[in-house]
């Protein structure tokens, strides 16, 4: 009999995109082979805090991620396993552990898809689907991550980044330089988020400030964007490693003026259509650039890369990088995954396939110096 692999799936977390995350954990859940993989749910509260595996399923039910055990992953590689921190033995101080064979993190935005529960699990030496530590950092912070673009000659529209501090000490001074910088409409983000949380597209300066109060609220970077009218959204899925391949396109006609919090999770008006209505050589242009984004930043596993293209002309702008999209069964990488010949449960065998090929190509760098040779 082969050995069933033991997943633990990472969800919840500090993040605006808390309930997004425990959705498409629950959705991984539900469709993972349980016949091959054995699931350990770990759950992170609001406030930071590992619960136990048990309470998880617990929370999974209740919808609230809350328990009194809490666990911890050790950053020491000869562990590779949860540390339940209710002592079972206070004599000898043993701890129940729970060895983990691959990482599944389900962590939207800030705390998990930033980099910094990638670092955790790279100095735990233990296998993880998605991005490394750089790639996942990049991709979150949008201002890096228009950089990157920017250099690889990728087409993206212009931008430019004010800090919280900034604006709270000569906020009419930063109203001029986006007046003078940008046309109307344009969008206000938080540098370092996702889920289109503290979003606002702004059709006016009367609107300005209230738009980048809102997105100073989630971060202390903000990203001001030029807008366009009349477009059409369309979304690429990126699976692989070194060689990735892009799926079919999706197009997203959302219930709102454009593609917010309410359009992607409430507003059951939002249609996400698959395949998007395209010519050709704008399908295949989409891929490839979809492909090298992917690339430019190093990415792993997965990412979904969204795009806006003009209407008339077709023109491509590439709009950002998601290391860890949306995850239900419903988001628009498994639809688009499905469409494209890979059902959801295949999908997920795949990524944990790619977690476990990245690691091993990794496991073959030396740690060891051995002096310089001398070449005849």
């Amino acid at each position: 009999m082969v050995k069933k692999l033991k997943v633990g799936i990472i969800f919840g977390g500090r993040s605006g995109e808390h309930e997004v995350s425990y959705c498409s954990a629950n959705s991984v859940m539900q469709a993972i082979d349980k016949n091959k993989y054995t699931v350990v749910p770990i759950g992170i509260t609001k406030q930071g805090r590992w619960i136990s595996p048990q309470e998880t399923l617990q929370a999974l039910n209740s919808g609230r991620i809350e328990g009194e055990n809490s666990v911890v992953l050790l950053s020491d590689p000869s562990s590779k396993a949860l540390l339940n921190l209710k002592r079972i033995n206070r004599e000898n101080n043993d701890y129940s552990r729970e060895k983990l064979d691959v990482i599944f993190p389900i962590l939207h935005g800030p705390y998990g898809e930033d980099g910094t529960i990638q670092g955790l699990l790279e100095l735990a030496d233990i296998p993880y689907v998605g991005a490394g530590v750089a790639a996942s950092a990049i991709s979150m912070d949008k201002e890096l991550m228009k950089t990157v673009f920017q250099q690889k000659n990728l087409p993206i529209l212009k931008w430019m980044t004010i800090k919280r501090k900034d604006w709270y000490k000569d906020r009419g001074k930063i109203v001029n330089l986006i007046q003078n910088n940008f046309t109307y409409p344009i969008f206000v983000k938080p540098t370092n988020l996702g889920s289109s949380v503290g979003v606002s597209k702004v059709k006016s300066k009367e609107k300005l400030e209230e738009a980048i109060n809102l997105a100073s609220s989630y971060d202390r970077k903000i990203l001001i964007e030029q807008g366009l009218e009349n477009i059409r959204e369309i979304e690429c899925g990126i699976l692989g490693n070194d060689t990735p391949r892009a799926s079919i396109l999706g197009e997203v006609k959302p219930a709102g003026e454009f593609y917010d919090y309410d359009s992607k999770y409430l507003n059951k008006k939002t249609q996400l259509i698959i395949p998007a209505d395209l010519p050709a050589e704008v399908t295949s242009k989409i891929q490839e650039i979809a492909c090298d984004a992917f690339t430019a930043i190093d990415a792993a596993g997965m990412a979904r890369v969204d795009f806006f293209v003009t209407r008339e002309e077709f023109r491509i702008y590439l709009n950002e990088i998601n290391t860890i999209p949306g995850f239900t069964s419903m988001s628009m990488y498994p639809r688009l995954w499905e469409a494209t010949g890979i059902s959801y449960p295949e999908l997920i065998e795949e990524l944990v396939r790619l977690a476990l090929e990245r690691y091993q190509d990794k496991s073959k760098n030396k740690i060891s110096y051995e002096g310089p040779k001398l070449l005849d």
